[in-house]
């Protein structure tokens, strides 16, 4: 059987106007035709990997339209606190009062009460972009006894204010697919009701709900790719991929390796055949090296991914892609993985059969070819 069986690529989906429009499109853009092939062997074919790795990415972004908005500090000296269970007086944090652009902040707590400004080459998960002191703008939103905005009136604020204070920041090398999401910082019921008009505009690295996730180093210096480390897994939600979980989780992915196209590709962004080419040819390569076996993929039922990178990214610096392995379903999204592939797994809750070795290839359908009608399966 051909190592190209074990491998599906994802095509550039249309791209459609609006967040909500995208989600709601994620279901129909994610169907999978299921082509059995000589072995048994399932092949995905190529719709989607944009989505399917955007799905994060996606779910993230629209949480953070909604609601990805940092509040809550039991503080001292900046932005006054959000604590049912505090007292009534107000209480101002010093750390987020000196924060400036370029800072990092970082908290544990889920209340935000520990938050430090460390290093942006630590752990963080956020980092300022600016500052809009919204009591200088005219009228009477922002005036002094003038209500708490709503989580509508927030949003329609993010996109507004810091929306173009991150792409000034980033000096418009800002990917709108990559690993960050514009967040935004503003005072609680009581900052507001003491006066703190304070927006702070951010980014951060966003898990499938919004959560911030941590991050290293300053957006505005690295790669902005959205990749995880060799080994992660990506938890499973409705099928769809979410965030990184233990790999005895149920899971959607695993995470095999990472390719960087900046040694192969230099100037303009390279046309998606030519990158589909060096990137399947790294992903097969690593993905032997990672599970110790050509034949593992194959053996264990799962089927190779990986994407690419368009020119909006391209231009924005990003060049990384992630190689993972997975099991479609049979009409769309991802099965159930437990265990990591370079051990024991379980797929739906049962071990994989590896299929029976006919001694005959069927190649891989062509970038753009109509796919296989689906072959019979040996029993």
């Amino acid at each position: 059987m051909s190592a190209d069986d074990e491998h599906s690529r994802y095509p550039d989906p249309e791209h459609p106007s609006g967040a909500s429009t995208r989600a709601e499109a994620l279901r129909d853009q994610l169907i999978i035709d299921r082509k059995v092939l000589d072995g048994g062997k399932v092949q995905l074919p190529a719709p989607t990997l944009r989505w399917v790795l955007l799905t994060v990415a996606v779910g993230a972004v629209v949480a953070a339209l909604v609601g990805v908005f940092i509040t809550g500090f039991d503080n001292e000296n900046g932005l006054e606190a959000h604590n049912p269970a505090a007292p009534a007086e107000t209480v101002l944090d010093k750390e987020f009062g000196t924060a400036s652009a370029g800072d990092c902040l970082s908290w544990t707590k889920a209340d935000r009460s520990d938050l430090v400004k460390i290093a942006c080459s630590g752990k963080h998960l956020f980092e300022v972009a600016s500052d809009i002191d919204m009591s200088k703008y005219p009228g009477v939103e922002f005036g002094s006894g003038s209500r708490f905005p709503d989580s509508l009136r927030l949003t329609e604020l993010k996109e507004e204010h810091c929306v173009p204070a991150v792409q000034q920041y980033m000096k418009g090398k800002f990917d709108p697919r990559g690993r960050y999401v514009v967040g935004l910082m503003y005072p609680s019921p009581d900052g507001w009701k003491h006066g703190d008009r304070t927006l702070r505009c951010g980014l951060q690295f966003s898990g499938s709900t919004g959560t911030p996730l941590a991050s290293t180093g300053s957006a505005i210096e690295h790669d902005q790719s959205k990749v995880f480390e060799p080994g992660t897994c990506l938890g499973i939600n409705q099928n769809l991929p979410t965030d990184p979980v233990d790999c005895a989780q149920s899971h959607a992915v695993e995470i095999v390796a990472t390719v960087d196209l900046a040694g192969r590709f230099q100037g303009p962004p390279p046309a998606k055949e030519e990158q589909d080419k060096f990137v399947e040819e790294e992903c097969s390569r690593t993905s032997t090296d990672y599970l110790g076996s050509h034949d593992a993929i194959r053996n264990k039922t799962l089927t190779l991914f990986f994407d690419y990178i368009d020119a909006r990214s391209w231009l924005a610096g990003s060049r990384k892609l992630d190689c993972m392995i997975g099991k479609g379903t049979d009409r769309e999204g991802f099965a159930p993985i437990q265990g990591s592939a370079r051990g024991e797994i379980l797929i739906n809750g049962q071990a994989p059969v590896p299929p029976p070795n006919s001694g005959r290839s069927t190649p891989a359908p062509l970038p753009g070819a109509a796919p296989l009608p689906p072959q019979p399966q040996p029993r």
